[in-house]
């Protein structure tokens, strides 16, 4: 037992400083309500009050990291301040990806319904939150953002990806976003999506080892897609449970090709569903 107090001691003296998860969560989920008031615990109907919740959102995350300058390379408050001037880019982007959310999937009733039910949402909102620190320079709380997010919603998306505007997540459990992964505009991904690398070595930690996926595509439930040089052209649409690892022209058609076994005539017939280039 003694041997286990050392090792749990020094193990703990060891660690590098870092927020709590539970202060990044709750960061994370103030901001979240400041914007969407359907996350909120107090009602902000006035300007004035606002502008106080900014105020002090914004003193609380420079507090994070003057306390935690390991994670940055800059000034805390100047970040701080950076953050805020800038959410509001986020807000009008989240705006966008909420009404793309809304007319791409004909169960949806309301915009309400959306923001406070649809998973493929929070974890947008948990992307674009979490991006924002990650290209104002600070590391790991990024991260934090959106694998809290990710335990909510089974929904994983690297904070450092690149995903461009009307980004429609519709069902979302499963999807998994790679790090280096570049997705145009009007993008709608189902469940249950890999966008990932082919190469997990870490000396390709600096190369792009993800997928790009160009405007207006469409990527259905259970796909994946692999590999930095893989390019899905612009208005493609990915069929269901289809493996792609190399580069699809623009207006292309992939589905996947199945085989089933008749066992009446004791063959294996092949049906083709559809495989248009």
């Amino acid at each position: 037992m003694e041997s286990l107090i050392n090792k749990l001691s020094r193990s703990h003296r060891d660690c590098p400083s870092c927020p709590s998860p539970k202060v990044i969560h709750s960061f994370f989920e103030n901001v979240l309500g400041l914007l969407f008031p359907d996350f909120a615990t107090e009602s902000l109907k006035e300007p004035v009050q606002v502008a106080e919740k900014i105020e002090e959102l914004k003193h609380k995350l420079s507090q994070i990291l003057i306390l935690n300058r390991h994670l940055h390379k800059g000034e805390g408050p100047e970040i701080a301040d950076a953050f805020f001037q800038k959410l509001e880019t986020v807000y009008d982007l989240l705006q966008k990806d909420v009404q793309a959310l809304f007319e791409g999937d004909p169960a949806a009733k309301s915009i309400t319904e959306v923001i406070r039910c649809y998973p493929g949402f929070y974890a947008v909102a948990a992307y674009r939150i979490a991006n924002l620190l990650h290209r104002l320079g600070v590391g790991l709380i990024p991260r934090m953002i959106t694998e809290f997010s990710h335990s909510k919603t089974g929904v994983d998306i690297h904070p450092a990806a690149m995903i461009g505007e009307r980004f429609c997540i519709d069902h979302g459990t499963g999807i998994v976003i790679g790090e280096t992964t570049e997705i145009g505009n009007h993008v709608k991904i189902y469940q249950g999506v890999t966008l990932g690398a082919l190469s997990v070595d870490k000396e390709d930690a600096d190369k792009k080892r993800h997928p790009t996926i160009e405007d207006n595509v469409v990527i259905y439930a259970g796909a994946t897609i692999l590999g930095g040089e893989t390019v899905i052209g612009r208005n493609s649409v990915i069929g269901g449970n289809v493996w792609i690892t190399k580069s699809v022209p623009a207006y292309s058609k992939i589905y996947y090709q199945a085989k089933m076994y008749n066992p009446v005539s004791s063959e294996t017939e092949t049906y083709i569903i559809k495989n248009e280039g």
